[in-house]
């Protein structure tokens, strides 16, 4: 028995010791209790304390608002007075040369004719408005209110209200208030730890769960059966926020493998062919032009790769500044449709390029280029067998639309959100492009938005169409 109760003890022991006493939990029980205990010492304050003299103010209050009523009654009669003395629950009296009244509506009334003549006479004596006294009734050994005013020359009115004891009526409130507190105090332990568990359970649970996610686990869940509006908005937001961090590391695992891959492979082959020219080839001038042509070819492709990773950094740098002039679109689109004129001539790419008589804008030349020729070079890796890459500038009333068209099967509606990000494919697997590094369209929409344009594609089983907008008045 000794044992079983050692043992609840220090299981209890443990418990406690296991409290964070900063947890939300604790924090909002132990606000419930304080409002609770600050409650009962103001109302034990007014209820108990300050009865006494709120009684007294309130029943000073009713006696200047008999003066007002009886100031502003215009027929001063017995009836009149008895209803203002019965409807205050005061006494009343009316003393004049030639008049005299006096109410009975309150048996505890001091009685002016006798033995507090002197209070009447002093106040007629001092040619005053008003006076309020505070005397002892000798009759009933009370505290009494009393308010003389002068209602005209010859009546003055003198209104009294006595006061009861209170001690009886105290002692009463005062046990029935310990009974009260006790009540609300234990009322509020309950109350609130149901409470503050039912807050703070889904608030665990949330920060449980993103602990799982800084440790890099995705299938965390922040959904919780709360019924509280803002807990369930949190939940939604961390939601969101995970998925979309599951996306970026998705991405991100993409990229490093498949910029490693891009990496490695023309560096594979510079070192391969170097090898040849020297341990083989190096005498046969022909063999050996051929192998450092290949190697030149893959530096190039190398060089590509680097600076187009450099050009999507600096493209999402938030320090990289535009350098905005007047250009000559149509003429920027012709130096970029010159640069695949060796694909024209061996591959027999056709570009078809089709613009108004002149095109003015204002941008950063450099960015605007990069812009043109990634989409161009995008429609020739996805074009059709017929091998045309349509280019067109569309002037509107208030803007210019560019629009790059390509021959192929289209893209899938469900991949069309995801062409920007870096590297996507929607089969998830590598594919190289014939004529680039697969960061163009990634690097289009970055500048793009730098510019504020607005951009887009369409897409068919006839074809794709890139398009970006250019306002006349940027």
């Amino acid at each position: 028995m000794v044992n079983n109760i050692k043992n609840f003890f220090e299981k209890l022991k443990l418990q406690f010791k296991n409290i964070k006493t900063n947890s939300l939990k604790i924090n909002i029980w132990l606000f419930l209790i304080a409002f609770s205990i600050f409650i009962l010492c103001f109302l034990w304050l007014f209820q108990i304390v300050f009865l006494g003299s709120y009684y007294k103010a309130y029943k000073t209050g009713e006696l200047d608002k008999a003066a007002t009523e009886l100031r502003e009654t215009v027929n001063l009669d017995s009836q009149a007075i008895e209803d203002i003395a019965e409807r205050r629950d005061i006494c009343i009296e009316i003393y004049g040369e030639d008049s005299y009244f006096a109410t009975t509506v309150n048996k505890g009334c001091m009685e002016f004719g006798n033995r507090n003549f002197k209070v009447k006479q002093d106040f007629i004596n001092s040619n005053r408005l008003e006076q309020h006294y505070t005397l002892i009734n000798d009759k009933f050994k009370n505290e009494t209110l009393i308010y003389a005013l002068k209602l005209d020359n010859d009546i003055y009115a003198f209104i009294n209200a006595s006061l009861e004891p209170l001690d009886s009526t105290i002692t009463i409130l005062s046990n029935q208030f310990i009974i009260t507190t006790i009540i609300v105090l234990v009322l509020s332990l309950i109350i609130g730890y149901f409470i503050s568990r039912k807050l703070s359970k889904p608030i665990s649970k949330i920060s449980d769960e993103a602990k799982k996610l800084a440790d890099g686990n995705f299938s965390a869940d922040f959904t919780t059966p709360s019924d509280i509006y803002e807990i369930n908005e949190l939940a939604e937001s961390l939601n969101y926020a995970k998925d979309e961090l599951f996306k970026t590391e998705s991405l991100k695992r993409d990229l490093m493998a498949n910029v490693s891959h891009d990496l490695k492979t023309p560096l594979t082959m510079i070192k391969a062919y170097a090898e040849m020219v020297r341990d083989i080839t190096y005498d046969n001038k022909e063999k050996r032009e051929e192998n450092l042509n290949t190697i030149i070819e893959e530096t190039d492709r190398l060089t590509l790769l680097v600076n187009d990773i450099l050009d999507l950094s600096a493209a999402q740098s938030e320090n990289l500044s535009l350098n905005i002039e007047k250009i000559d679109l149509i003429k920027l689109i012709d130096e970029v449709i010159k640069r695949f004129k060796i694909l024209s001539e061996q591959e027999h790419y056709h570009f078809i390029f089709s613009h108004p008589e002149k095109v003015i804008i204002k941008a950063d030349y450099k960015r605007i280029y990069q812009v043109v020729y990634n989409l161009i070079n995008n429609a020739i890796n996805y074009t059709g067998n017929d091998k045309k890459v349509y280019i067109e500038i569309k002037e509107e009333k208030y803007k210019y639309i560019i629009e790059i068209k390509d021959t192929g099967k289209g893209i899938k509606k469900e991949d069309l959100k995801h062409i920007w990000d870096k590297y996507y494919h929607s089969d998830k697997k590598h594919k190289r492009n014939n004529f680039g590094t697969g960061l163009g369209l990634s690097i289009v929409k970055n500048i793009l938005q730098m510019h504020n344009y607005k951009y887009g594609v369409t897409s068919s089983n006839k074809g794709s169409i890139f398009y970006f907008e250019i306002s006349k008045d940027n």
